[in-house]
């Protein structure tokens, strides 16, 4: 059995579909569906059962033992955003479960392959897995660092496989129930769809309006780096997970004009509220992710957006947005 937590989620859910492309269904996917609209996530998966998130800790701190043994654990379960200051509740989500769940792993000699994120590195210009990079902006980074930081001191002695992704900006198919948490790409497409124009911020950290760039990275290319550390158990440590090329905002906004052949950009002030903890620029090393083999490529803004504008329209199609 695989267990995928968070798989209701973005990337989880999209994990969950390659690895039923994969022939695997006996998968146990655990979530918190209090937000009852993720279900439309999993509606075209098989997966072997559903257990809470909360039900699924207190069985693995009782050590309890899941019958037919644990091929995997994927952790994508976390409060991802980079707007919540509740520090209480993002550490117990985000950390404190973590390393539950790493023990546990620790003790069955399990893998475990986990989701950091790249807000580890804050408004670094370097973006390296060493701890001189690592200055986050706010605590949703400072839960994953903190995290990454513990692993760090127990992986020597793992038993098993363990590997961190610090994912740097993904988007893709399966992300609509995020809300303004969502892809730039699929906010932009959910305004083009609206006839509006498509929104930007105006310049800032010394970038153009619209020209702060980020590392984009299509889902489906973050499936297949999780897959990859699967199928190669002897690769264990904290990568990054993004292209290694940085594009712009803009880019993002022309490769959905150029796509439908029509449309329009304007600019707008950050929000005051996150003017003093956006990254204006972000852009993954991918030297230790090559150095372990990982030599596949990665899709581009131009590509990965025309992938995703498809499976958007066609899911339009047959649900309300």
């Amino acid at each position: 059995m695989i267990i995928i937590t968070g798989g209701a989620g973005f990337i989880g859910s999209n994990l969950v579909k390659t690895l039923n492309t994969r022939g695997r269904t006996d998968l146990l996917v655990v979530d918190n569906l209090k937000q009852g609209i993720k279900f439309k996530n999993l509606v075209d998966c098989l997966i072997w059962d559903f257990m809470d998130k909360e039900e699924f800790l207190r069985h693995i701190q009782r050590g309890a033992v899941f019958e037919g043994g644990i091929d995997a654990v994927f952790h994508l379960g976390a409060c991802s955003s980079t707007t919540q200051w509740d520090g209480h509740y993002m550490m117990a989500n985000n950390y404190a479960y973590s390393r539950s769940l790493f023990n546990y792993c620790l003790v069955q000699r399990v893998p475990f392959i986990y989701a950091s994120s790249a807000a580890v590195y804050g408004n670094d210009t370097v973006f390296k897995e060493e701890p001189i990079y690592e200055v986050p902006l706010n605590i949703y980074g400072y839960s994953k660092l903190l995290f990454d930081q513990y692993v760090r001191r127990h992986c020597a002695h793992a038993h098993s496989q363990i590997v961190g992704l610090r994912y740097f900006n993904v988007y893709g198919p399966r992300e609509a129930h995020k809300g303004n948490m969502a892809s730039v790409a699929l906010q932009l497409f959910r305004q083009f769809r609206a006839g509006e124009s498509l929104k930007l911020f105006e310049g800032s950290g010394g970038y153009a309006a619209g020209e702060q760039r980020r590392d984009f990275i299509y889902v489906d290319d973050a499936c297949a780096l999780q897959l990859w550390f699967f199928d190669h158990p002897q690769h264990s440590g904290i990568f990054n997970a993004g292209t290694g090329c940085a594009q712009s905002f803009n880019d993002i906004a022309h490769a959905i004009i150029n796509y439908y052949g029509k449309g329009a950009i304007s600019y707008i002030p950050i929000p005051e509220q996150l003017r003093n903890y956006y990254q204006s620029y972000t852009q993954a090393d991918l030297t230790l992710l090559r150095s372990v083999g990982y030599d596949t490529p990665f899709m581009d803004v131009e590509k990965g957006i025309a992938s995703y504008l498809k499976w958007l329209d066609e899911y339009y199609k047959n649900n309300t947005p």
